[in-house]
């Protein structure tokens, strides 16, 4: 069987295990976050924070739930790591450094899952598990909830409650997160993942050389990285690491795991709204864009240029031989428009076109299909967008599902989509303009921009993937990103959370025979459309300035 056959059949069977489960997991979802009843470890846990999980909240109050936890968080885990040395199965490793504690905290926290640090050589077994993995769990949770805020605020009408955040949050992570996270985990175990909290090893090699041997609670850390969209790896080679990814069935696992919640809450959004055709519509925007972008990279990595690439048959450096060009490739594409950042090759590797490809997969605000409950609120935000542009073409009031989308809808919408490339564009230039980012960098010219463009689109857009030469371990940058990561994370919730409240205000406006069909393939196309241009837009220059040139040099 030739490679190119293999790749073909491998992405089959990935978009095949998607769609069976698309229905059964998105109907289930839309149970959990409309069911008024609560499980018996729920109400303890509500008691024990002193939640009272069936008083609704409005916009305000539920945004401060989502700040006051994530706030509460990042404390917790920032003193953790100040103070790990102390602590039990210490491994010997010293306190992490006040900035780097930071940029970990706020990584974590933020769903992004930067690491600017080697986890088996720096992080414990309690800060890996009781620290990283359990804001792998809650983060994920919190964009869950959010998303779920936004959809009730177009399923309700003259109300601004939006439910219960600390009833969401729990929900998300006991019947959601953890069940299919211990599933994962055993059939990972089962394949050659390793799980334990032994002591470091040291080994000869054959060269008879030493070498420490790092162990772990890596298999349940590898499942809820990859189901959650968070990323961070327990050992810096990340998903490349045979102790997380022993083979070719486990690295199609993991894929399947990054993408199984983002595919599923368009299902999950069309039952909630009472209308399962507008979560297709959704559907089929996300995944025409996932699937344009594992055919452009698959093909620029075969036809990479060079004698090297040709006698391997493709770009194989910084790539494992065990996955070769085809599952390199959809990996990093799936990872980089899920926002999660694991890796199972190095992007830092990838040509120049390739580079610039997963790029845009991220700057698109990460919606293809994005990470979990941040892809289907940024997707949700486009269609406002596209319906507000429809509107003007036609000379009415935009109209979405059954809401008037007037001056505060847009203007809310708006501030979304300019907060992020703000935060990349202004990061990135303060960086080359202070020479940061030039001592950071590993190679010159395009490249080089290209690695640190690639670091603040990573860090605001929370995905966490980075080329991998980029020296991040600075004070300046471990302090930038992690403001980063914070503001591209929070500030944009802000605004969703306003935007549901508003919506959920208002009375619902009867279909006519003007109103644009948002659950047809004609609308889909706008929304497609719109999210390429917007962003093409914002983000070409930079683009032209790094990957796009680098790959036209080539």
């Amino acid at each position: 069987m030739g490679p190119v056959l293999a790749d073909v059949l491998l992405v089959t069977a990935l978009i095949g295990a998607l769609a069976l489960v698309h229905r059964p997991f998105g109907d289930y979802m839309a149970a959990v976050y409309s069911s008024k009843k609560h499980l018996r470890l729920e109400r303890w846990i509500y008691r024990s924070v002193g939640a009272d999980p069936d008083a609704q909240m409005r916009w305000p109050a539920y945004l401060r739930g989502v700040l006051f936890f994530s706030a509460v968080g990042v404390l917790f885990l920032y003193l953790l790591q100040r103070v790990q040395d102390t602590l039990p199965l210490s491994l010997g490793f010293k306190a992490i450094t006040p900035d780097q504690a930071f940029n970990t905290a706020a990584s974590f926290v933020s769903n992004t899952n930067w690491q600017s640090y080697s986890g088996e050589s720096a992080m414990s077994h309690v800060t890996q598990t009781m620290g990283l993995a359990v804001q792998n769990f809650v983060s994920a949770a919190v964009g869950i909830a959010v998303a779920v805020a936004l959809v009730r605020g177009f399923a309700r009408s003259r109300t601004g409650e939006l439910g219960n955040f600390w009833a969401d949050l729990v929900r998300g992570v006991v019947r959601i997160l953890i069940p299919i996270s211990v599933v994962a985990a055993l059939v990972l175990i089962a394949c050659g993942a390793i799980q334990n909290f032994g002591d470091i090893h040291t080994v000869t090699t054959l060269t008879g050389d030493k070498q420490a041997i790092s162990p772990g609670a890596v298999a349940s850390q590898e499942a809820i990285k990859d189901l959650g969209t968070n990323g961070g790896g327990f050992f810096n080679a990340n998903s490349s690491h045979p102790f997380e990814n022993p083979n070719g069935f486990t690295n199609l696992l993991e894929i399947f795991l990054l993408l199984v919640i983002p595919f599923s809450l368009p299902r999950t959004f069309g039952k909630l709204v009472g209308n399962v055709k507008q979560g297709y519509a959704v559907l089929a925007a996300m995944a025409v864009i996932w699937f344009l972008g594992v055919v452009a990279v698959t093909i620029t990595e075969y036809a990479h240029p060079g004698t090297a690439s040709q006698l391997a048959g493709g770009a194989m450096e910084g790539k494992e031989q065990r996955f070769g060009e085809g599952p390199s490739s959809l990996f990093a594409v799936s990872t980089t428009m899920t926002s999660t950042g694991s890796v199972n090759s190095f992007h830092d590797s990838f040509s120049g076109l390739s580079g610039g490809v997963l790029l845009l997969g991220m700057m698109l605000g990460e919606i293809a299909p994005g990470g979990v409950g941040s892809g289907l609120y940024g997707m949700l935000i486009m269609a406002i967008i596209a319906v507000f542009i429809a509107g003007l073409m036609v000379g009415r009031t935009p109209e979405y599902l059954g809401k008037k989308i007037g001056t505060r809808e847009i203007k809310l919408a708006a501030c979304y989509i300019l907060i992020t490339p703000a935060l990349v564009l202004i990061g990135t230039a303060l960086a080359m303009a202070l020479g940061k980012g030039e001592s950071s960098m590993t190679n010159v010219g395009a490249h080089g921009f290209s690695e640190v463009l690639y670091a603040y689109t990573s860090a605001s857009n929370n995905n966490g993937s980075a080329f991998a030469g980029f020296g991040a371990n600075t004070e300046y940058h471990n302090t930038m990103l992690g403001l980063c990561m914070l503001l591209g994370r929070f500030l944009p919730m802000v605004f969703v959370l306003a935007l549901a409240g508003s919506l959920a205000e208002q009375r619902p406006v009867p279909a006519t025979a003007g109103t644009l069909r948002t659950e047809k393939p004609l609308f889909t196309g706008l929304l497609v459309g719109a999210i390429l241009i917007i962003t093409g837009l914002t983000f070409f220059p930079a683009l032209a300035l790094g990957p796009l040139a680098e790959g036209l040099a080539a």
